[in-house]
């Protein structure tokens, strides 16, 4: 062969081998097969919605699933005395409240919502148009036991307020323990009516519906709820995830009958957006590499002062969610969230250098010529602009910027100058010091203006909303408030 056509080929294999490389180093690591199927106790009367989308999750993600269908109370019961399991649906949030108090719940998320209604055969042949006509003598009614059967409990709620359950439970033919049971009892002319959810009727179409007023408030949102006791909960999360998606799962729930819920888009590994507030940063991050781990995401963060962050969004950047060091920061692009909810609060104080060798007490004192002050900078950040408007409060502002030393976009970078000794006093977030309490001293200030309140909000418009929600609640978390006290924050328990 000719020396330089070898050379040729041999210099494109060596590429072709290096494009390879590149690719498969780029490519997300494969998920490890699961050592058994997930399984899932499901409501009986979700089972054409839940059975459709675990077919399409298994054959997409090559995923098994088990499924176990009965009542909600029956499914419950059982959790309680097996402890093992990876998700449960039940019917009617009630019993995810009962979940809940008895610790076999972690992550819940709402996937449709359904309303209670008379079931009959098609054209009605007993003329029923309200709760009391099935007190009518001739009419025969069956119902949902309300201890084991979701629709049963929600039907006496409503019927108990309505002053009609006493005397319909007492007339009732036969109490069944699931909504498809109460079904096929009308279905096959074994009573005249039953109590049933809107949705089972679109499995029957030899029945219709009668929305009767007695049960307008008998409506039920459904949940996908992760089990504590599951070996995987990321998988079990994926799974929860595809069911609540508007694009998966959310579909057919609708192609059913159901009314679906605001879910979010499909992605077996989403990659989301926040923008927080550095003071954040030290509490959050535990919290949040947790997350990540647990839902199987990656989420990008932006610490930067509010000043930056909230004009990059004003400009049109639109992160999944904001966690602000302060509510004012928050209000200038609230349009652009979700309602906020207060996290954590922090006061304003004066940090010297260990032993205050200037002997700074006061605000007052900033405004010695002698001193070296550092504030944040005004439009840059939360704290630049709460500590112009504290100064502008008591006078002292033209003062003490006019012998400003440093002017920072964060209280980190305050600090840092602090300790290097380039600076004697600065003003800064208690936050800021709490992990250099062994070479820096804090002097407390009180009154109005000198506490920050740490908001976070969803994106309004986030692909991701829930999921973000969940965020949430994992910085509400018992551990999450920990991290918070010990990095110099304090509890906030109102919104903001």
């Amino acid at each position: 062969m000719n020396p330089m056509r070898s050379i040729v080929w041999g210099s494109l294999l060596a590429i072709a081998g290096l494009v390879a490389l590149l690719a498969w180093n780029s490519a997300p690591p494969p998920r490890a097969p699961l050592s058994e199927p997930l399984l899932v106790y499901c409501a009986a009367g979700l089972k054409p919605a839940v059975e459709a989308a675990a077919a399409d999750y298994q054959r997409e993600q090559k995923v098994s699933v088990q499924l176990q269908y009965g009542g909600s109370g029956t499914l419950l019961s059982n959790l309680k005395v097996s402890r093992r399991g990876d998700l449960f649906i039940p019917a009617d949030t009630s019993f995810v409240e009962l979940g809940r108090s008895n610790g076999l719940l972690a992550e819940v998320m709402p996937v449709a919502r359904m309303s209670a209604v008379i079931a009959v055969a098609r054209g009605n042949p007993k003329g029923i148009g309200s709760a009391r006509d099935l007190l009518r003598d001739g009419v025969r009614v069956s119902l949902g036991n309300p201890e084991s059967v979701a629709i049963g409990a929600v039907a006496r709620t409503a019927l108990v307020r309505s002053g009609d359950w006493p005397a319909l439970s007492a007339r009732a033919v036969v109490f069944k323990p699931t909504v498809n049971d109460v079904a096929n009892d009308v279905k096959l002319g074994a009573v005249d009516a039953g109590i049933v959810w809107d949705a089972t009727l679109h499995q029957y179409p030899e029945l219709e519906p009668v929305r009767v007023p007695e049960l307008a408030s008998a409506r039920s949102e459904v949940s996908v709820c992760v089990l504590r006791s599951s070996t995987q909960p990321t998988e079990a999360l994926r799974f929860a995830r595809y069911l609540s998606a508007r694009d998966r799962g959310l579909r057919r729930f609708q192609e059913v009958g159901f009314e679906g819920v605001a879910g979010d888009v499909w992605k077996p590994r989403p990659s989301v957006l926040l923008y927080s507030g550095s003071v954040n940063r030290s509490a959050a991050e535990p919290t949040l590499r947790e997350f990540e781990q647990r839902e199987g995401v990656e989420i990008t963060r932006v610490y930067n002062g509010c000043g930056i962050l909230t004009a990059q969004i004003r400009s049109g950047q639109r992160p999944d969610a904001y966690f602000a060091c302060d509510v004012s920061f928050m209000e200038t692009v609230q349009k652009e969230f979700q309602p906020a909810v207060a996290l954590a609060r922090t006061p304003l104080v004066l940090a010297v250098r260990k032993g205050n060798p200037a002997k700074i007490e006061r605000l007052a004192d900033l405004t010695r010529p002698s001193l070296k002050v550092g504030v944040c900078h005004e439009d840059q950040s939360a704290l630049g602009a709460l500590s112009a408007r504290l100064l502008r409060s008591v006078g002292l502002w033209d003062a003490v910027r006019a012998h400003l030393a440093v002017q920072a976009p964060t209280g980190d970078l305050l600090v840092n100058q602090l300790r290097s000794g380039a600076l004697d006093v600065a003003l800064v977030y208690a936050a800021n010091t709490a992990a250099v309490a062994d070479t820096i001293d804090r002097i407390p200030l009180s009154g109005p203006g000198t506490l920050a309140i740490q908001p976070y909000a969803v994106g309004r418009d986030s692909d991701h909303a829930q999921l973000m929600s969940r965020l949430l609640r994992a910085l509400e978390s018992k551990a999450s408030r920990e991290r918070f006290l010990a990095a110099g924050f304090q509890p906030e328990e109102s919104n903001p």
